[in-house]
Formats: structure tokens, sequence, C-alpha cells
């Protein structure tokens, strides 16, 4: 293969039910800045159709469609139906109408299924894997194959066999959904992982304390790991908006919080340090503003939050905008001061802190998961104890009490995303991966 030729990629993803999702976000991201780059990726969703708030790039094509998925588990026998009988199911249209009236994504409820689904050819989903490998083979000839996780890696037999192409997995999380898988599942799909990891040629991460942490929880070897730089397309967050964005001192300080409206992602943590923050000095008329999708499964979370506030005496002091699109996004960015996302979990990658960053808008993280690695190389940010409502809301102070100083920590952030981490930097080092799995 010449050094620098384009490659082939089938890059293999997992829609979310209709929700936007970081990680699918992601993959298409990437494969769009492959695609830049001159090769021939295909983006394939699994379960349901991907959405993203930038171009969609994913191909037309759906495996491991989620109804026949769940019915195949679900129904006995329904596996052996021809495919003519099961394949309409697997129609976007279909699949998102289904996804419109709510899916079953939470871990707790689907722990038979994913413990199926990794079985691969030996789970009730046999076909699904089979009809994966044999379009792969036939119609897209993969130099590479990439997972986007490894829940979906019961495929991976039967691709090894109909494919000679290396398997790359990328970890975004998977652990945070086996964790939350009941017993004896959690513990049986752990142990299947751990077999399939043999299988992968390598693992990508987007920082060392997750190469570290997800080496030990599949027990799979240091080398096998490759941390490659997290990335966004930074077209719509230009530089410049963010050099020229006036402070707006004669505005309230603002707080803000993108991302789901879930206990995991600690919006209770935050509105906690909001009501402190508040009785702060010079605080008294500060705001946070929320943006992020809210499940039915956590309205009443959501509506605890705002009760939270208005028995505060703040009910006019926070605003929740919704879910917002990629517009949406930038002008929620540009209207606060300071962001905080202040995690429950440990979070392995941190998109939306590259977003505040590419907007010049400092973050307040918890010191754990990859947010400590994150801070320390591009700047922009300030670290706290993780579940510490009392410390998220001194340094949240410290930052809205000199928001000249804060916009200045910001824009060191914005440099370095600008720099070292848009979406065509982490493209060229994932690339830079595949040709030396390639050359071995």
């Amino acid at each position: 293969m010449t050094p620098n030729a384009p490659l082939t990629i089938a890059s293999i993803t997992a829609g979310s039910a209709g929700m936007f999702c970081g990680s699918c976000m992601r993959d298409n991201t990437i494969a769009r800045a492959m695609h830049r780059g001159g090769h021939d990726v295909h983006l394939i969703p699994t379960y349901t159709p991907i959405r993203t708030d930038e171009e969609n790039v994913s191909d037309e094509h759906l495996f491991y469609g989620g109804i026949n998925v769940y019915l195949e588990q679900a129904i006995p026998g329904y596996r052996f139906l021809p495919g003519f009988v099961t394949r309409w199911l697997d129609r976007p249209a279909i699949i998102n109408w289904a996804t419109s009236r709510g899916i079953e994504t939470s871990a707790k409820n689907l722990g038979a299924l994913t413990l199926s689904m990794l079985r691969g050819e030996h789970g009730n989903q046999r076909h699904e894997a089979e009809r994966l490998a044999a379009w792969l083979a036939d119609s897209v000839k993969p130099q590479v194959i990439n997972l986007s996780n490894i829940l979906i890696g019961g495929c991976i037999g039967a691709i090894r066999r109909k494919v000679n192409a290396p398997i790359v997995v990328t970890l975004q999380g998977d652990d945070i959904f086996l964790d939350d898988l009941p017993e004896p599942y959690r513990s049986q799909s752990l142990a299947e992982i751990r077999k399939l990891a043999e299988q992968v040629d390598a693992f990508v991460v987007f920082s060392r304390y997750y190469a570290d942490y997800m080496g030990e929880y599949f027990q799979t070897p240091a080398e096998k790991f490759r941390i490659v730089p997290l990335g966004i397309d930074v077209t719509d967050f230009p530089l410049e908006l963010a050099q020229n964005r006036p402070l707006m001192l004669d505005c309230p300080p603002t707080v803000g919080y993108l991302a789901r409206l879930a206990p995991e992602k600690g919006l209770h943590l935050l509105v906690d340090a909001f009501i402190q923050l508040r009785q702060s000095p010079g605080m008294e008329n500060a705001r946070l503003k929320i943006a992020g999708y809210l499940g039915a499964q956590h309205t009443k979370y959501a509506d605890d939050q705002f009760a939270k506030l208005g028995a505060a005496g703040l009910g006019d002091a926070y605003e929740y905008v919704g879910e917002v699109d990629r517009h949406g996004k930038v002008e929620f960015l540009h209207s606060i001061d300071v962001l905080s996302t202040p995690t429950i979990y440990r979070e392995p990658k941190g998109l939306f802190v590259l977003e505040a960053l590419a907007s010049g808008v400092p973050v307040v993280q918890p010191s754990h998961g990859a947010f400590p690695e994150l801070l320390a190389a591009t700047g922009g940010g300030h670290l706290v104890a993780p579940n510490d409502a009392a410390a998220l809301a001194g340094k949240l102070t410290e930052v809205l009490a000199n928001r000249a100083a804060g916009r200045q920590l910001g824009m060191e952030g914005c440099l370095a995303v600008h720099q070292r981490y848009h979406a065509d930097a982490a493209a060229a080092a994932t690339i830079d991966e595949y040709r030396l799995l390639l050359s071995r």
C-alpha cells in the first residue's frame, strides 16, 4: 500500500433512539473530517439512524435495526423468519416512528438483550451479525473497520471470517452502560467482552486515564490502546467571533449547563451550587441557563431541580431553553460567562468542554475522568472536587467575580481547541493509527 494512499474505512456507529448522542455525533464529525482528507469512509448506523447537529454523513443502510433486534430477543422463532418478512422493519422511517413513541435505552432493562448481542453468532441476533459481515465483504471491502463501542462487538467473529482487515474499537463510555446492568447480566456481559477483546486489533480512547481504566476493566494489554485527541468541527465556532465577543458586564453574571437533564450529568449538583452561589456577595443577580435534551424518564428529576430553585426563591433566576441545535448551541454558549456540567460519572470524552472553550467560555469541571487531562492540555478551566456543591459554588463565584479574567482563561482554551483539538487533527491522528495497524 502506498504510504499516504486514501483508505477505505467502515465506521460502525450506534444510534441513540432519536436523541443527540455524543458518541455518534463524534463519529459523524470524524467521518466528515476523514472525507475531507480524501478517505472513503462508510459511517454505518446500527439500532437506529443517528441524530447529529451537523451534516449527517451516515450510510443509508442500517444494521441491527432496533425493532428487529428487540423482536428477535422477545419472540421465540422470530429470528428464523426469512429476511423479506422482517427487513422492512429496518427502514429508517419505520424506526424513527417507533423511537418517537419511546424505545427503552436504559441498561437496567436491557440485560438479556445486551448479553445476546455480545454473543453474536451464538445469540438471538446471529443473522444480524452475518448480514453485516456479508455486506461489508461484498459492498464496502474496507481496509479498516472501526466500531464505535464494544457493545456492538458481537459481530466481530463473523466479520473476521469475511473480511481481512484490522478491527478497531473506540471506547466512549462502554463501562458506564455495563456498570448499570443488573446481575448476572453485568458479569456475563463483561466475560463475553473480555473474549471479544482478544479479537480486537486496537482500542481507541481519548485520555491516558481511560486507557488505563479500560485496560484493567477489560483485562486487556496496555499495548492495544491508542490515545488520539478528541476533536470538534470548529467551523461554527470561528476564532474571530470568540475574540471579538464583548464582555457584557452590564448583564447579570451567568452560569451555563449543556447536557442531557439526567442525574448522571450532575444537574442537581449544579443547582445546589447555584443556590449557594447566589448567597455570595456580588452574586445576588447571577443567573443559571440550562440547555439539553429531557427524556420522559427524567421529567420528574428535572421538575424536582426546578422546584428546588423555586423553593430557594430563584424561580426567576434560571432559564431552561430546551434541546438546542447547532445554531442554538452556539447562541447559548455566547450568552453565558462560564459552563459547568458536573458529571457524577467519570466522563471519557467531554465534547461540551471543547465546544465551550471554542466559544471562549471557561469551564469548571469535576477532577475526574478525562477532565484533568483535557484541561491540562487546553487550559481554559478549573477543576473542583467531584460531588462537592460547595467547592463548585466557590469556584464558579471566583470566575464570575472577575469576568475579564474568566474571558482570558476561556480564550486560552479557545486557542488550544482551534490549534490542536479540531476535527481534522483528530481525524489525522486516527488515520495515523490505522496506517500503523496496516503496516504490521
